[in-house]
């Protein structure tokens, strides 16, 4: 039987440059923000984040989405 995928919910992950530890390591801060609209567009998301990131005190790293999907026997 086939499956079939359907976006149930997505969220936008922040990644922030926390310094570094007493190791010398990276520290990678995360900000995540729920709900963002399935249907929206990588860029628009994308777009967002370097907004909100203009408002953090700390550098952007990089962008995540976060797709949840449900797998639908059909």
């Amino acid at each position: 039987m086939a499956v079939e995928t359907m976006k149930f919910g997505t969220k936008m992950v922040l990644k922030l440059d926390g310094g570094l530890n007493e190791k010398g390591e990276p520290i990678v801060k995360s900000k995540t923000y729920a709900n963002v609209n399935t249907a929206a567009a990588d860029q628009d998301i994308y777009d967002v984040a370097t907004t909100l990131a203009g408002l953090q005190t700390r550098t952007l790293e990089g962008v995540h989405k976060l797709e949840e999907t449900i797998l639908i026997q059909v």
